[in-house]
């Protein structure tokens, strides 16, 4: 017989308490980098930073529907 409870410590709800965290670092760090990349490669047509930061926002998205997929499965 299998046991598919999840451990007794665990709580799920503390799992979606570190989403909006990860979804933030993630973010503010591509723009960081967009940001750096703006002032030490200028470039009239290219703005690193809106494209770094949008990469980002798609990237965190990805995580986070990741992320609730494999707790929903638990």
């Amino acid at each position: 017989m299998e046991n598919n409870k999840p451990p007794k410590g665990y709580n799920k709800w503390l799992a979606f308490i570190n989403i909006p965290i990860q979804m933030g670092v993630i973010i503010y760090a591509f723009y960081w980098i967009g940001l750096w990349l703006d002032e030490n490669h200028p470039s009239e047509k290219v703005y690193y930073y809106k494209i770094l930061t949008l990469v980002g926002v798609f990237i965190a998205l990805y995580n986070v529907i990741r992320q609730v997929n494999e707790i929903g499965n638990k």
